[in-house]
C-alpha cells in the first residue's frame, strides 16, 4: 500500500506533517523543549529528522504545543508568478 504523507500548517507555517500515520513536528527548539522525550524520525528516505508526537489525542497539549513553536517556524516564501 501506498505511503499517504500530509503537511501540516498552523496559522500559515508548517509546523510538521504525518507520515505513515505518524504526526512528526520540526524539531525546533521550543518543541524539544516541550517535549524532552520525543523521539526523531525521518518522514521519509532522505529526509531531515523530525520529532514524533505521541499525544495525540491530547487536544490542549497539541495546541500548546503548536503555539510554544510557532515564532520559531519560518514564514512561508511567496512564490513568484512566472
Amino acid at each position: 500500500m501506498a505511503s499517504r504523507e500530509f503537511i501540516i500548517y498552523y496559522r500559515g507555517k508548517v509546523v510538521g506533517g504525518i507520515y505513515d500515520d505518524r504526526l512528526l513536528v520540526k524539531p525546533v527548539k521550543s518543541a524539544i523543549r516541550y517535549m524532552p522525550t520525543a523521539t526523531y524520525e525521518l518522514p521519509y528516505d532522505g529526509a531531515k529528522e523530525m520529532l514524533l508526537v505521541d499525544e495525540l489525542d491530547n487536544k490542549e497539549f497539541l495546541v500548546e504545543l503548536f503555539n510554544a513553536m510557532y515564532e520559531e517556524l519560518p514564514t512561508p516564501k511567496v512564490k513568484k508568478k512566472k
